[in-house]
């Protein structure tokens, strides 16, 4: 509809001019279609010699037009000159779309119409304001042609904005004032190259055989500051373009690419293509107008891409990470400047989305390593670790006095159902039992697996009534109920079983215990339950002996650690059986309480194991070991010390440092401090135990299992874990004499010492009789109240003297004769 307004314009304006009458000096020296042809040639060499750069709508074209208007307003009449322009634009065009454009043909019956509509626009307006046809240069004469060149100005860059502008779907405005900057330097060129040949002609025409020069470096001028204002434009646009790619997800970076491109090179369409990890491709087009569109596609085929298209891989090495299209205007096919600026903005482009495909992977393994760390590889439940800390932060988001209930669960004759059919069975039957649980958990409970087969559920909405004893029977009800849902016959590894569990139910305030003491009172109540017979049992306080006096306990610890006379050190030497030398000392922790008196391991250890004080309390005890130890080196004495360490200190990846820095603070060497261990850490499956254990075991620190024998799998034991020595345990030593079991278990542990080269230590040696069995079976050292019962650290020094004086007096030199 525009290019048939401005053609009809154009027709119309042509018909009017020739019919106006025309009168030319009778003694003209050129006739007039001499004057209507030089009119044509004026304005298709100023088409001619046209400069061209793109935008992001298309190719904007800059000719001497203004020039060529001034001069004809001046030698030929005005109203030839409609029917001037169209003939000289048209057949300029028409030349320059055969031989370099291809334009089609209505597109050059659009620019030949425009600018002569903006002609006769322009003749009009100047012819106006003065009759310039053969007048005498004069102010007034240059300013109607002046106004006349602006005129021409603004109306060829509105007609071709508005063309840009409803082809691509832009506002009308950027196009406009694309063209005016552009067009700005050289029209001020134009407007004073065509008042200067005015002037020539005026005074004598054979001046103008000077002018060809002059306007080709003019020509030459106006070409070299559009390019470098092009390159500076394009150079900025392509730092920002690049720049822009700077995301860190791919849709970001296809749809900057998109953006950056279409305004980049002034392109009709932009497709990114990117492949995908999965063997899938995700489309990104742009076009004109700026919308951007994505879909899946199927792999890029062999490229076809036309003379208007360019195609490039996007690579980085040898990983293909998609392809980008450019599709250039039909009105101007690529430079070899903008290949090079697409080749290049392509690899910016495949560096940046191999990054965004990259990042995605570490936040996906991020992602799956903190949702590892939280839950239960097995089930998906929440781990332990989780369990705590997500329980603790839901008692302190409820009221202090708010109820809560926790159900502790475990499954009966879980470890039949693993030594019959398999750890696989037994593993479909804790998934099982996971999955029912997680369809009886109700929103806002929190479910965990706390490993092996206890899971624990926290109920934190208990219903609150008048009635005190209200929660706990909500508690029971929903535990019996559970219990009996999970005891709904199931099938197992192709067995058909029903699942029995054992349940203990704990309520309280929310802010009157942690979720760790919460546990504490329901593994209890969970054992109440076992060894009543009944699946479900709640916990009753007066059954727990630990419940308030621990607690104490544990507070009064804390004092006691800060201050060093409560908490020493009982000493009890090993010995050689065959020599009597003293082969190590373990190192014995008894606290002098001030107001309960001596109390023993048995009566404080188990609170420290499971409270936050541990840490605390080994690093004493660790302490107070090594400043006995080195002290017997002052003293010329090389014995080792034994310092019993508790499962849950393996926990701590910084324990071989502590240790580290308290040998060398006591300089005391790492062989001469023996750390006992229990044969339950090998039931731990966490790799920081492993990671703890070897750590320390290349520092030099040497390991020993106290209570050999006792635990679930011994052999597996020394399998997974290198030690130094073995210690039997006593209850076997005790019985040995009587019991043939008893003493089979000895002989068989002290032969598989001497197998693996281990140093083997019976415990709770009493009598002569005890001794005299352990001698016959090839035990080699041996403790207990029949050698020494433990002593206070002032008095072990010189007891070891005494011991390993006896020891070396004993030894005889052979005669050198007649020895035998």
């Amino acid at each position: 509809m525009l290019i048939a307004a401005v053609t009809l314009t154009a027709l119309a304006a042509i018909v009017i001019g020739l019919t106006v009458p025309v009168t030319l000096p009778p003694d003209d020296p050129l006739p007039a279609p001499a004057r209507f042809g030089l009119a044509v040639a004026a304005f298709a060499v100023a088409q001619l010699a046209r400069l061209r750069f793109r935008t992001a709508t298309g190719m904007i074209s800059i000719t001497w037009g203004e020039a060529a208007l001034i001069v004809c307003l001046y030698f030929v009449p005005p109203g030839w000159l409609p029917a001037a322009a169209l003939l000289g634009v048209g057949l300029a065009w028409g030349g320059m779309s055969l031989a370099v454009d291809r334009r089609p043909p209505v597109e050059v019956l659009r620019i030949a119409a425009s600018l002569t509509a903006a002609t006769a626009l322009a003749v009009t307006v100047a012819t106006a304001l003065g009759a310039p046809l053969l007048a005498a240069p004069t102010p007034g004469l240059a300013a109607a042609l002046i106004a006349g060149s602006v005129t021409y100005l603004l109306a060829t860059a509105c007609l071709g904005g508005a063309t840009l502008a409803l082809r691509h779907g832009v506002p009308v405005g950027p196009p406009i004032l694309v063209a005016l900057r552009g067009k700005s330097l050289m029209f001020v060129g134009n407007v004073a190259v065509g008042l200067a040949v005015v002037a020539l002609l005026e005074i004598d025409a054979r001046w103008l055989l000077l002018l060809p020069p002059p306007l080709w470096l003019l020509q030459q001028t106006y070409r070299h500051r559009l390019r470098a204002d092009r390159e500076r434009r394009d150079w900025r646009a392509f730092a920002e373009a690049t720049a822009a790619l700077n995301q860190l997800d791919e849709r970001g970076v296809a749809t900057a690419a998109v953006t950056g491109a279409l305004h980049l090179f002034g392109a009709e369409l932009v497709d990114v293509d990117v492949a995908r990890g999965d063997g899938r491709w995700r489309r990104y087009r742009g076009d004109a107008a700026g919308q951007v569109r994505d879909r899946e596609v199927g792999p890029p085929g062999p490229s076809t891409a036309g003379e208007h298209e360019l195609t490039r891989p996007l690579t980085v090495g040898d990983v293909e990470v998609g392809q980008l299209r450019v599709r250039f205007p039909a009105s101007g096919p690529p430079s070899a400047r903008e290949r090079d600026a697409v080749a290049a903005f392509s690899d910016a482009l495949a560096a940046a989305l191999h990054d965004a495909a990259t990042h995605r992977e570490l936040r996906l393994v991020s992602a799956r390593s903190s949702y590892e760390a939280v839950h239960d590889a097995l089930t998906g439940l929440v781990n332990r670790a989780a369990m705590l800390s997500k329980g603790d932060q839901s008692l302190r988001q409820l009221a202090h006095d708010r109820p809560v209930a926790l159900l502790l669960l475990d499954i009966n004759q879980f470890k039949e159902v693993n030594d019959t059919l398999g750890h696989a069975a037994g593993d479909q039957l804790l998934r099982l039992t996971a999955n029912r649980l997680g369809a009886l958990a109700r929103p806002g409970d929190l479910l965990g697996r706390l490993g092996g087969d206890e899971f624990a559920l926290l109920l934190t909405s208990v219903p609150v009534v008048g009635d005190r004893a209200a929660p706990m029977a909500y508690a029971l009800r929903q535990a019996r109920e559970i219990a009996e849902r999970l005891a709904a016959p199931t099938e197992v590894a192709g067995v058909r079983m029903s699942v029995e569990v054992s349940v203990g139910v704990v309520v309280a305030g929310a802010g009157t215990a942690d979720l760790t003491e919460l546990l504490r009172r329901a593994d209890i109540a969970m054992y109440q339950a076992k060894e009543g017979g009944g699946s479900v049992a709640a916990y009753d306080s007066s059954r727990d002996a630990a419940s308030t006096d621990q607690l104490a306990l544990l507070a009064e610890l804390r004092e006691a650690l800060q201050t060093d006379d409560q908490l020493v050190l009982a000493l009890q030497p090993a010995v050689d059986l065959a020599t009597g030398a003293p082969t190590g000392v373990e190192a014995l922790i008894r606290w002098r309480h001030p107001r309960r008196g001596w109390l023993g391991p048995v009566d404080f250890i188990r609170p420290v194991e499971n409270s936050e004080q541990l840490g605390t309390f080994t690093r004493y005890v660790l302490d107070k070991a090594l400043a006995v130890a080195a002290d017997w080196t002052r003293q010329g004495l090389d014995v080792p010390i034994s310092v019993n360490l508790s499962a849950r200190s393996l926990l701590d990846p910084r324990l071989p440092a502590e240790i580290a820095d308290a040998l060398r603070r006591h300089q005391v060497p790492p062989h001469r401090l023996v750390l006992e261990i229990t044969e339950t850490v090998v039931m731990s499956e966490l790799e920081v135990i492993d990671e703890v254990l070897a750590t320390l075991r290349a520092m030099g620190v040497q390991l020993a299992v106290d209570d050999f024998g006792t635990g679930f799998s011994s052999l597996t034991f020394l399998t997974r874990i290198a030690v130094d020595e073995l210690k039997v345990d006593r209850s076997f030593v005790i019985r040995m004499v009587d019991s043939p079991e008893a003493a089979a278990i000895v002989r068989t542990t002290v032969g598989l010492a001497h197998e693996l080269g281990l140093r083997v230590v019976a415990e709770g040696v009493e009598t002569a009789e005890q001794r005299l069995a352990l001698a016959e079976l090839g035990c080699t050292a041996a403790q207990g109240y029949h050698f020494f019962k433990p002593m206070p650290a002032d008095k072990i020094g010189a007891v070891l003297g005494t011991l390993r004086d006896s020891a070396e007096s004993n030894v005889f030199p052979l005669r050198a004769d007649g020895a035998s």
